[in-house]
């Protein structure tokens, strides 16, 4: 359980949360964290049937906690927020409707901001609603390169993937820049609502980067995730993908829960950017490492393609999982290990 270090909490324990895409696996994280804690949560899923596995895992985790799982199958109908936010104190925004392969961003926009500034509308409007945490992605701020020295600050947004997206290359050469101009431009309008609404709550953004670590329900949440890339190297399996990922950063799964619970619930954090960036990876160190750890199973050796230069503005997230009890983030190598021993394990 998270150690509480400050007296006061934003929102006292036992309140419930609201946990958008519980299935997922960063949301799974936040929704265990939060009940590690102390608090009750509702999850919000597409469908009910296909996410039933999510009330035995966290009855078996949490027995003393209260977990829900309600359905919101479209996101952008009419009042679709109201019943899953009523009587909740906190909201963390984790579920999202977008895919890595968008080519066309204005039409992902308009079809993505509505129901985001419909549930932060709906947050606005339930009195119960003391702080609102919004996902964004590392990448909204900055295409990862090895080859360059970088320097993020909080306010940072990905201006070079907006402008080359915007240029007049063919989009089979925009590549991935096209999701990580969306989630740009996305958390900028999200922002501007912020700052003309101002609603009562707090709110933040996290911008999580590549998660690794223990996976909860490696058959529901772990294969089609991160954490299953870790499974195709000591598989062997699809290597000219993970070829095609340049080194850049990782945060631990259970890092990114606790910094949700802990921009929650600490008083005096409210209009920030978290960085959850916890440690520099790259595939070809992921293979050593489980090479290190595995030294019977045939682990591939890949082509090291350098090392991530990147100087990031992590130490506000570092600080706030500070106050949970937890004085550093998680290696590279302990995530490995987590993530490989979640898939291994019977």
């Amino acid at each position: 359980m998270p150690q509480i270090t400050f007296p006061d909490l934003t929102i006292p324990l036992g309140s419930t949360i609201l946990v958008t895409g519980a299935n997922g696996l960063i949301a799974s994280h936040v929704v265990d964290q939060f009940l590690a804690t102390g608090y009750n949560v509702r999850g919000t899923v597409r469908n009910l049937e296909k996410c039933a596995w999510l009330k035995p895992l966290f009855a078996s985790r949490h027995p003393s906690r209260h977990f829900e799982i309600v359905q919101v199958s479209d996101f952008g109908a009419p009042g679709a927020w109201d019943a899953a936010i009523k009587g909740v104190s906190g909201v963390a925004s984790v579920a999202g409707g977008a895919g890595l392969d968008i080519q066309d961003i204005d039409k992902a926009l308009e079809e993505e901001f509505p129901w985001n500034e419909a549930l932060l509308r709906a947050a606005k409007n339930e009195p119960s609603v003391k702080s609102f945490i919004y996902t964004s992605s590392a990448w909204a701020a900055w295409t990862p390169d090895p080859t360059k020295k970088t320097k993020l600050t909080e306010w940072s947004y990905n201006e070079d993937a907006i402008r080359i997206v915007r240029s007049d290359i063919p989009p089979e050469k925009k590549g991935m820049l096209s999701y990580m101009a969306f989630k740009a431009l996305l958390e900028q309008r999200i922002w501007d609502w912020v700052k003309s609404e101002n609603p009562s709550f707090s709110f933040n953004t996290i911008l999580p980067i590549t998660v690794i670590g223990e996976c909860l329900d490696t058959k529901n949440s772990g294969s089609l995730s991160t954490c299953g890339m870790v499974k195709w190297v000591l598989d062997g399996v699809n290597l000219g993908i993970l070829a095609k990922i340049p080194a850049q950063w990782h945060v631990d799964t259970r890092d990114t829960g606790l910094l949700y619970v802990a921009a929650m619930i600490t008083p005096g954090v409210n209009r920030e950017r978290l960085f959850a960036f916890g440690d520099r990876y790259s595939w070809p160190r992921v293979a050593q490492i489980l090479r290190e750890l595995y030294p019977g199973k045939n682990v591939p050796v890949l082509e090291d393609d350098g090392w991530d230069q990147t100087e990031v503005p992590n130490e506000r997230a570092g600080e706030l999982l500070r106050g949970l009890g937890q004085n550093r983030w998680t290696s590279l190598e302990d995530s490995v290990k987590a993530c490989a021993e979640s898939f291994l394990r019977p």
